[in-house]
């Protein structure tokens, strides 16, 4: 049987008919695989949602412990119907995986969203061997070449001694980003209080419960703090609080953006960030053909992303590939 009749695009998303399942549907489907707990990967409303255990309880605390029907904790190998099912790190954010299917004497490997750079609050990204490789392309690009993280880190620290009368206000998505950030500040030696945005407080504190020592947080809407208190302070909240009267409440906000897109100096702009931080939780250019390199799959399939500019680059080096054209992915300007 053919690999595009074993596993192939739905109105639903992916699905395998040997297993009678989907991988990061974007309808409700009867049975769920969920790589991670980002919202273009993890919907709620399907009858049964297969994960990691940190995804699952990731789930619960975004859309509450009825998301699904049933849930069933990843571990080890699992058999689904004619499929055999296995879970493996993606580095992107806590509990993202992976996804090898065995079915039909083919084997493929579904990455979800994945990082090659480390990731101290993920488990480091694990290359798969298999037949198709099924990756993402959100930096498919030859301009995308992520600097070492650290050293953007550095780049905030040495904003700050500049200008220690300015509060520092830093974009980063509620999920991952958030928390990356706060380890590789504590990871250079800032060991003050970081103030975070109240919609970061309950993925904070999961991390803090799976081991994560994001040390002293505080709420920033601390009434008991005038203005001037932040002065020379950190304060992390999703990008969308810049633009309301929230962030006035500082003493002029130099405004930072964690994002692996700040390297684009355009999206920097438009957004009104003074400090871009290239900080990405995704593969880059270099990393993705590193990557396909190390897995050496018969094919490559593509699922969203710059997929023209990947598929050319393989098609140099006689690989084959093919986009999947799946709706429903988002770009993540938080990327």
């Amino acid at each position: 049987m053919a690999a595009d009749d074993l596993l192939f695009p739905t109105p639903e998303g992916l699905y395998c008919p040997g297993g009678d399942f989907h991988v990061d549907p974007v309808r409700p489907v009867p049975r769920a695989l969920v790589t991670h707990g980002h919202a273009d990967h993890a919907r709620p409303g399907n009858g049964a949602v297969l994960a990691t255990r940190q995804t699952l309880d990731i789930m619960a605390i975004r859309y509450g412990a009825d998301f699904t029907g049933t849930r069933q904790v990843a571990e080890g190998t699992m058999t689904l119907g004619d499929a055999t099912v296995r879970f493996h790190p993606a580095g992107h954010v806590l509990g993202s995986a992976q996804v090898e299917i065995e079915t039909g004497g083919t084997r493929f490997v579904v990455t979800g969203d994945y990082c090659r750079h480390r990731n101290p609050v993920a488990e480091g990204f694990e290359p798969v061997p298999c037949d198709i490789f099924i990756t993402e392309a959100t930096f498919a690009l030859p301009v995308f070449r992520h600097p070492d993280p650290a050293a953007e880190i550095a780049k905030l620290l040495a904003s700050i001694e500049a200008f220690p009368e300015r509060a520092h206000l830093v974009g980063a998505y509620a999920l991952g980003k958030a928390q990356r950030v706060i380890m590789l500040l504590r990871e250079a030696g800032w060991d003050a209080p970081i103030y975070i945005h109240g919609s970061l407080e309950r993925l904070c504190r999961y991390h803090v419960e799976q081991g994560v020592p994001l040390g002293d947080l505080r709420p920033a809407t601390d009434d008991s703090m005038a203005k001037a208190d932040f002065a020379g302070q950190i304060i992390l909240a999703p990008p969308s609080a810049f633009a309301a009267t929230w962030a006035q409440r500082f003493p002029d906000p130099v405004i930072a953006f964690a994002s692996g897109w700040m390297q684009i100096r355009a999206r920097a702009r438009q957004r009104g960030v003074e400090l871009p931080l290239v900080i990405s939780d995704h593969a880059d250019w270099p990393d993705l053909l590193r990557t396909i390199e190390e897995v050496n799959p018969e094919e490559t399939w593509i699922t969203h992303g710059r997929e023209e500019a990947l598929m050319r680059q393989l098609a140099l080096g006689q690989r084959r590939s093919r986009p999947l054209h799946l709706i429903g992915f988002e770009e993540e300007p938080e990327g």
